[in-house]
């Protein structure tokens, strides 16, 4: 493994990462990742609206990641369940950065709702979200649909995603999202 830590350092370094895991998600993972953001943001003296937006973006990006894992281990194979997200600040933005497996049929479907998500204006989410959360309906994941809607509409900015084939079956989906101040 040829693997040089301090230039990957210096890298992470000169990107601002803050945080960075590759791995399986697990609740309790989620519950740190949340914690040590918290305190790093009071260490930053960010003020608390900032704070606010960039954790409820942040407890969304990661849990789609959590909720919406597509198969289990035994199925997509161990390296295939894992997820990487990483968080860094430029100036006055913050970055999420998720990444995830994904079935190329589900792939479709989520790059249908995030291109729809992306052509609406401020006041056309807010309406999206509220047909949403009132038709009832629920993903077979458990949830309503929600969470990119609220992702795009608290962070203000279009979702940058992309999807890469992997191979027939699997894409690896990667979502940016920008928070700014």
């Amino acid at each position: 493994m040829d693997i040089n830590i301090f230039d990957f350092y210096n890298r992470m370094e000169k990107d601002n990462i803050m945080l960075s895991f590759k791995g399986n998600v697990t609740s309790e993972l989620l519950t740190s990742v949340l914690q040590i953001m918290e305190s790093k943001m009071e260490t930053l003296n960010e003020p608390s609206k900032v704070k606010k937006k960039v954790y409820n973006i942040l407890v969304e990006a990661l849990q789609n990641l959590y909720h919406h894992m597509d198969e289990s281990s035994e199925e997509l194979g161990v390296e295939h369940n894992t997820v990487i997200f990483m968080i860094s600040k430029k100036d006055d933005t913050y970055c999420i950065y998720t990444g995830n497996y994904i079935k190329k049929q589900n792939a479709e479907r989520l790059k249908a709702r995030l291109d729809k998500i992306n052509s609406l204006n401020a006041d056309e989410l807010k309406e999206h979200y509220k047909e949403v959360l009132n038709n009832g309906m629920m993903s077979e994941k458990g949830g309503g649909g929600l969470g990119m809607i609220d992702i795009a509409r608290k962070s203000g900015k279009k979702l940058e995603y992309q999807f890469q084939e992997v191979d027939e079956q699997l894409s690896f989906y990667s979502l940016n999202i920008s928070v700014a101040q």
